[in-house]
């Protein structure tokens, strides 16, 4: 195998050999830090019975697969990205829960192996809780192009656990690791702390409920989250959450410092005495035109060009080239439709007129008409559900997810975020955040699935209400900018200038006002390397199978809804109800009402809406202005609106739907006054 050394096995006294009895049931646990490449373990054992699920009671993503060892099947986890077990965080939280369950086999932690002393903290984590453990030390081809020497004979006597060199995305070292999974075993090592955190250890180990991990392990988790992990380590009869409570408080007044700050210097100073056994370094390979790319996509300056080239490419890919030509391809060509034409029915495209014309003889009264209608009238599940899910969503996801697989392949996407931190550090967020606002230029509805990517539930919540506000999708921005290019570059500055000042003020009015921290943006920076076609392949696969499925569905429920709203005039009571506030506050016409409500089904209607009323004549160019200001920063479509109770609940969802009406309606107001002030119009 190129560039890893054949390794003799080994049998330590401080290993417990595990015996493999095969369980279906049984679970293997991938546990790493961040960006170690896990995904790609996962899809090197699993191959594509892949499922994708959140955690139960979060929004953390945690995705499952069958392993196939030998003749039997094990269950895989690839647990969420965290830089310790001591639940500070939701995915911290997370990950601990899944450790901790009751049919856990076994664990492999992924390490980054040009980064091996970051990962043995982990290490030092699980040894101590008892768990059988193999260690794989991934990316080791990029280790070893960096002159780094790991002696992993050396690791495996003194944890006891077997340590393997992996390369991941090109499959080496992959068999060796599904022979060590056969023969996992348990560390005794441990680390020794301060005398009072020791018989803090003891006292809460005795009191803590557990038929397999080792206590010490858990108790020395308690102590070090400060308490929080009770939420999921449980104690053996009640007033074990007060016990922990007064011992951590003890612990507060003896130490110098907090018990988890001591705990983890105990740990990183260990690691630093030990890892000269473990680690040599040689002078490395050079790679001068790689190396100064690298460089210069990180500079202050010179990597601004970059990420202006990555966003005008996505945008180009995604929203002119995905929005326009591939989705007026399938929507026109092969969904099509019907278009009244000189009194006559012109039937284009294949799909939908197939349809229209199998159900036409059920006609439009009677049952028969509800269902004819249901399926393929102007709200129909087939005409418009299916249609919009399909021909607009599926080509801007795949587009999207093929670009997403690039960045991350290449090693560009970190430096992306790392670049755009500074940015989203003033509204609450960190540079993780480019991501899901840039996706929503394509589509909100995607982008807002997106937003698991984020660390806390307070990120989640500011980027959905940034995206829900003021990020247009693809098919609303090109008719905007084809409507207000057309009357005046000048009125469309003041459109972006107002959106844009919107998202930063609400952004930095919701940090100050959700609960919760911005967390720092801590990421590995990779090397760059040259993507693989194959891991984007299956990457992107995976990525739309699982999106269309949850979308699809949300897609057609709005319609189904839109339907029934139309079937019993709702949708003109509407129009009668908010048609006083479209023309007493923006002074619009009432004719604008119909563009705003049909702008909930689907957000470039609403602009073209405004636009059919402005070739008439009933809009002049302030009202145009105000009109296209608030249909962009008014509430997103259906389909999105259905995502939002999806991740973030009903009761957010509500919430930040009626803000944005609110908000968006005073904004066109007061956007209106000073428009005809300032113009004496």
């Amino acid at each position: 195998m190129g560039g890893i050394r054949r390794r003799r096995r080994h049998r330590h006294r401080q290993g417990d050999h595990y015996a493999m009895k095969y369980d279906s049931h049984r679970q293997i646990i991938l546990v790493g830090n961040p960006n170690v490449g896990k995904s790609a373990l996962f899809g090197a054992l699993t191959g594509k019975y892949v499922d994708v699920s959140n955690y139960p009671g979060t929004s953390v993503e945690v995705t499952r697969g069958e392993m196939r060892i030998d003749s039997e099947t094990f269950i895989l986890i690839d647990s969420p990205g965290v830089n310790s077990l001591v639940p500070r965080s939701e995915d911290e939280q997370v990950t601990l829960n899944i450790v901790t369950g009751s049919d856990v086999y076994g664990i492999v932690q992924v390490v980054d192996a040009k980064n091996l002393k970051r990962g043995l903290l982990i290490t030092y984590q699980l040894v101590e809780m008892g768990l059988p453990l193999v260690v794989c030390l991934n990316i080791y081809d990029e280790a070893v192009e960096r002159g780094i020497e790991i002696n992993t004979d050396a690791l495996q006597k003194s944890f006891g656990v077997e340590f393997i060199p992996t390369v991941a995305v090109s499959g080496q070292g992959v068999p060796e690791l599904r022979v060590a999974l056969k023969e996992m075993q348990v560390s005794h090592h441990k680390v020794r702390f301060h005398r009072e955190i020791e018989e803090s250890i003891e006292k809460i180990s005795d009191k803590i409920e557990t038929n397999r991990l080792n206590p010490r392990g858990l108790a020395l988790n308690i102590i070090a989250s400060g308490g929080a992990a009770v939420n999921v380590i449980k104690g053996k009869e009640d007033g074990f959450n007060e016990f922990v409570r007064k011992e951590i408080s003890a612990l507060n007044r003896q130490l110098p410092h907090t018990p988890g700050y001591e705990i983890q210097s105990t740990i990183i100073n260990r690691v630093e005495n030990q890892s000269h056994r473990f680690i040599k370094s040689h002078r490395k390979k050079q790679h001068p035109l790689k190396e100064k790319l690298g460089f210069l996509t990180m500079h202050r300056w010179y990597g601004l060009p970059f990420i202006l080239l990555i966003l005008f490419i996505l945008y180009e890919l995604v929203g002119v080239f995905g929005a326009g030509v591939c989705v007026d391809f399938i929507e026109n060509q092969i969904f099509g439709g019907v278009e009244i034409v000189d009194g006559e029915d012109n039937f284009f495209g294949i799909i939908n007129p197939v349809f229209i014309r199998v159900l036409s003889p059920l006609g439009h009264t009677g049952l028969s008409g509800f269902i004819n209608d249901m399926l393929v009238g102007e709200y129909g599940v087939i005409t418009i559900g299916l249609t919009y899910s399909i021909a607009i969503v599926f080509p801007l996801v795949t587009l999207f997810f093929i670009f997403f697989g690039l960045l991350e392949d290449s090693g560009y996407l970190p430096r992306l975020t790392v670049m755009s931190n500074k940015l989203f550090h003033h509204i609450g967020l960190n540079g993780r955040a480019i991501l899901p606002m840039v996706l929503g230029l394509g589509c909100d509805t995607m982008a807002t699935f997106t937003t698991r990517i984020l660390e806390t539930k307070k990120e989640r919540q500011i980027t959905t209400l940034l995206l829900a506000l003021g990020i247009p999708c693809s098919a609303q921005l090109g008719v905007v900018l084809g409507m207000m290019s057309a009357i005046s570059f000048g009125l469309l500055l003041i459109v972006v200038v107002v959106v844009a000042s919107q998202l930063f003020i609400v952004g930095y009015g919701a940090s100050k006002v959700i609960p919760g921290k911005t967390p720092a943006l801590i990421t590995e920076i990779p090397p760059l390397r040259i993507p693989k076609l194959k891991n984007i392949f299956y990457k992107t696969y995976f990525k739309v199978k699982l999106f269309m499925r949850e979308a699809v569905p949300l897609f057609i429920l709005g319609t189904l809804i839109l339907f029934l709203l139309d079937r019993v005039q709702m949708l003109e009571v509407l129009e009668r109800i908010t048609a006083p506030i479209i023309s007493g506050i923006l002074k619009l016409p009432a004719e604008s009402t119909q563009a705003f409500i049909v702008g909930f089904l689907r957000r470039d209607y609403g602009a073209a809406g405004l636009f059919q009323l402005a070739e008439k004549g009933l809009l002049d160019n302030i009202q145009i202005t105000v009109g296209v200001t608030v249909m962009v920063l008014f509430v997103p479509c259906l389909a999105n609106f259905f995502v939002m109770i999806k991740e973030r609940g009903m009761r957010a969802a509500m919430l930040m739907s009626l803000f944005i009406v609110v908000y968006s309606v005073l904004i066109g107001g007061l956007l209106n006054v000073v428009l005809r002030f300032v113009l004496k119009i």
